[in-house]
């Protein structure tokens, strides 16, 4: 299995591209949106990949994030759904969009990608819809970790005058509501009242925490 492809960007196509890695030339298609963000030819690139096996073919899918790739496994796993198809929903919505549209139950949204007709759409969302928490919690944890890895991403910390003291880190629970938040946020909700149902939402990890978010956040009736 093949599970991240790096180097470099030899060429990029209608729905293709290919990485020269080691000496060796790895063709991966991806969604339009995940084209669209890919480097000039010649540059560095790396993407997570997903290799599909059949008895005619075999190819190699990239995602950007752990969070797109978590969501084409997912979306392909609903009958009906093929990995362009998956492709195809990515395409359109992308990784939080897609996160979105299930996680609210948008039918609408996820017919809105080439190929996708109301009986598929409809059960991409009723298949997939307790899986969402899931996602979005892995995606808003991916961002959260860019962040920390780019030091431009947060203001500089002067140095202490006193004697440096252990500063004890950041308490798992606060990280997984951060990251519950982040995912309410990125959904569309306010942040006040994200952060009002994450904080009235028992859990453990993040996934919970926004499932029972989303379910104090649903509408009454």
């Amino acid at each position: 299995m093949i599970g991240k492809v790096s180097g470099r960007l030899d060429y990029r196509m209608a729905d293709h591209v290919l990485i020269e890695a080691a000496g060796v030339g790895y063709v991966v298609y991806c969604s339009e949106r995940t084209l669209a963000q890919m480097p000039a030819e010649g540059a560095h690139v790396a993407l997570y990949t997903e290799m599909v096996v059949r008895e005619d073919l075999m190819q190699l899918y990239g995602f950007l994030t752990l969070a797109e790739k978590e969501w084409h496994r997912l979306l392909t796993s609903v009958q009906g759904v093929g990995a362009k198809a998956a492709l195809a929903i990515l395409g359109t919505l992308g990784p939080e969009g897609t996160s979105r549209a299930i996680a609210l139950g948008d039918v609408s949204a996820v017919r809105a990608a080439p190929g996708i007709g109301p009986k598929i759409a409809a059960r991409v969302v009723n298949e997939l819809q307790d899986k969402a928490p899931a996602v979005m919690a892995l995606g808003a944890s991916g961002a959260r970790q860019a962040m920390a890895a780019d030091p431009a991403a947060a203001p500089a910390v002067p140095e202490p005058a006193a004697a440096p003291q252990m500063v004890p880190p950041p308490a798992s629970d606060g990280i997984a509501r951060a990251d519950a938040l982040s995912a309410l946020v990125n959904l569309g909700y306010a942040h006040g009242e994200a952060a009002a149902a994450v904080a009235a939402a028992e859990g453990e990890d993040a996934s919970t925490l926004i499932k029972a978010a989303l379910k104090a956040l649903a509408p009454a009736g």
